[in-house]
């Protein structure tokens, strides 16, 4: 499955779907096998000087589409995107992981139902030197829509969380980075105040610590941060629960990521529109609270669920997209002490922002707007980290995840 060398697209619109939830995806979806091109070459090949400006975008697939993963260049200088092309990673591709070395890339297939059984599926796919895709294989998820895939940091694991499922599962990944079928699994329990939306577990996602000794799960449905420890060797995780984040009554945290000096965890919560930060004991793996904050303006009062949250290299600024508000948070990081100040709101130019990345350069912020069906750069400020719109886009449908080729090895 090759990405077709196709002209930039110019022009190329896309149906708006507004009304596809994540629950109508999934009843539409049932995920079969399709035919596997045989590995002929292992993945440990020098690799050719990465293209920067190289991006994939996972998606929502729907109305018979088949290819789910596109490929987009950033032009670094201007800012423009340029389409290169797609490929078929099988159904609701939605979220994307790269593998370390940079030639394998994973997709979590989210639905509900994998060969008659209630799981999704994960997808393996080589990169080659041009950022064509060739699938390698698919496996079980071992639980219902998975929504979040990452790789540990030695390359010998996939671990993925199931929203549907409520659980999180860990796939060996072979020596050409293959997956194999997963050898570990555990189930979330609990349940939130939010009957709709936690009337039990679901794992939104699960990220290696720096140290590759522990791995982190924020389950929206019971209000929490599941602590394991991750042995890659094997590879397998261990629930400890004494080191588990209590978050706030129907926060629903989403996302969350670690900062890469202080022992700090900052996470997105869906359900209450605030972010938290908590103390990370990198001993033990233990999680303490420290605050909350809004991430939205005092003047609003609608509706609003954030998504996805990254810091900045310097980790002097984290970013949020918040859905309904339809905007990204902008928080600027005390050196010393890690604390968050709100400094921007500013509108996505679009409807949903779900995933959105800093580029390798950190000059531009892209945001994927799942309900408008378009990727949307903003230009960063290196000095204070605030974001100024430009006229860059371009339209895919139902973007949910982007990630830089630059970016391999990155777990959120």
């Amino acid at each position: 499955m090759q990405i077709p060398r196709f002209a930039a697209l110019e022009g190329r619109r896309f149906a708006r779907n507004d009304t596809h939830s994540r629950r109508e995806f999934l009843a539409a979806s049932a995920l079969g096998m399709f035919g596997l091109r045989s590995l002929t070459a292992r993945l440990t090949r020098p690799r050719a000087p990465v293209d920067t400006g190289l991006l994939y975008v996972g998606t929502y697939t729907a109305d018979g589409r088949t290819d789910g993963v596109y490929l987009v260049r950033l032009v670094p200088e201007s800012g423009e995107l340029r389409y290169l092309g797609q490929a078929n990673a099988g159904k609701n591709p939605s979220f994307l992981a790269i593998h370390p070395n940079g030639r394998v890339i994973y997709a979590a297939n989210e639905v509900d139902d994998y060969e008659g059984k209630s799981s999704g599926a994960v997808t393996a796919m080589s990169i080659a030197d041009d950022g064509a895709l060739t699938k390698l294989n698919e496996q079980p998820s071992e639980g219902a829509a998975p929504c979040y895939v990452s790789v540990d940091r030695s390359g010998s694991a996939l671990l993925v969380a199931n929203y549907t499922g409520g659980n999180v599962s860990v796939l060996p990944i072979g020596r050409g980075g293959e997956l194999e079928k997963p050898r570990d699994a555990d189930k979330h329990h609990g349940e939130g105040p939010n009957r709709e939306r936690q009337e039990g577990p679901h794992a939104h996602c699960i990220i290696p610590d720096p140290s590759n000794r522990f791995a982190l799960s924020a389950d929206l449905g019971a209000d929490r941060i599941f602590v394991y420890e991750l042995d890659a060797e094997r590879p397998s995780i261990r629930h400890r629960r004494d080191a588990d984040g209590v978050m706030k009554a129907g926060a629903g945290p989403r996302h969350l990521t670690f900062h890469p000096r202080l022992p700090l965890v900052y996470v997105a919560n869906e359900l209450d529109s605030t972010v938290t930060t908590l103390r990370f004991d990198r001993e033990s793996g233990k999680l303490t609270t420290v605050n909350s904050q809004s991430t939205l303006p005092r003047e609003f009062s609608g509706t609003n669920y954030p998504a996805d949250i990254h810091l900045s290299r310097s980790a002097r600024n984290l970013y949020l997209s918040n859905r309904g508000h339809n905007s990204i948070a902008v928080f600027s990081v005390a050196d010393g002490t890690g604390a968050l100040t709100l400094d921007q709101v500013l509108p996505t130019e679009g409807d949903w922002p779900r995933n959105f990345s800093l580029d390798p350069g950190e000059r531009w912020v892209l945001v994927a707007n799942q309900r408008s069906g378009d990727v949307v750069v903003f230009a960063r400020d290196p000095r204070t980290g605030r974001l100024q719109r430009t006229r860059n886009r371009v339209a895919l449908p139902s973007p949910v995840c982007l990630r830089f080729l630059a970016h391999a090895g990155r777990t959120e």
